[in-house]
């Protein structure tokens, strides 16, 4: 099953849970993928996103409320989204989602 989709997603982080649209659009070569975050504090583009199998690898740039690269992770189960996403010196925040549609 492709890991494509729109997902609505959360981030439990230490500002509470962070609501968010997660865009996945694989590559032609279906190793990689771009997409975008979409939420509350704004839109962040998906940069050196990376598939193996039904896993997926990316970062964030985050701008606000302060300037931070997000090392993130996730595995797709059927319709589920897991991982998480590391903030720096903030640590892990657990990411769950569920694809739209």
């Amino acid at each position: 099953m492709s890991v494509a989709g729109t997902y609505d997603c959360v981030t439990k982080s230490p500002m509470g849970d962070q609501k968010g649209t997660f865009t996945v659009v694989p590559g032609d070569d279906g190793n990689t993928f771009t997409g975008s975050m979409a939420g509350g504090m704004g839109s962040m583009d998906v940069v050196d996103g990376k598939i193996d199998g039904n896993k997926l690898n990316w970062k964030m740039n985050m701008t606000v409320p302060m300037p931070m690269e997000l090392n993130c992770e996730a595995t797709v189960d059927g319709d589920q989204l897991t991982g998480k996403v590391n903030a720096g010196a903030f640590g892990d925040m657990p990411l769950t989602g569920e694809r739209q549609g």
